[in-house]
């Protein structure tokens, strides 16, 4: 398995824990973060091998954490969140994320993009 730890950045526990078991299923070790000072905060003591990103967090927002990840390093990042706007994926994309799924989403799916990336 290529990527073996995850990080998830979500303020939504049920959807925090959805993406943490399903992660954990598959075989991958799980951090999660509630907010976006935290989650850089575990991204910087314990590398990730996968972010999996919120944009609308609390504090600092995931469009912020995702530059400053990218600055910091070439970790993969997938953006999960329930901006749908065309303009939305381009501006996330553009801030350094690797792929960019809308919720709501299939565990499948997600799970695919996962070992995509």
């Amino acid at each position: 398995m290529a990527r073996e730890r995850i990080l998830i950045i979500e303020d939504e526990a049920r959807i925090a824990q959805f993406v943490e078991r399903g992660l954990i299923y598959e075989g991958f070790r799980v951090n999660v973060a509630r907010d976006g000072q935290t989650g850089l905060t575990i991204a910087r003591d314990n590398p990730p091998d996968l972010v999996i990103l919120d944009w609308m967090l609390p504090g600092l927002d995931g469009l912020e954490v995702c530059k400053r990840l990218r600055a910091a390093s070439d970790v993969p990042i997938l953006m999960l969140t329930a901006k749908d706007d065309i303009k939305d994926r381009v501006v996330g994309l553009d801030a350094g994320a690797d792929d960019y799924l809308v919720k709501p989403f299939s565990i499948d799916e997600l799970m695919a993009r996962v070992r995509a990336l």
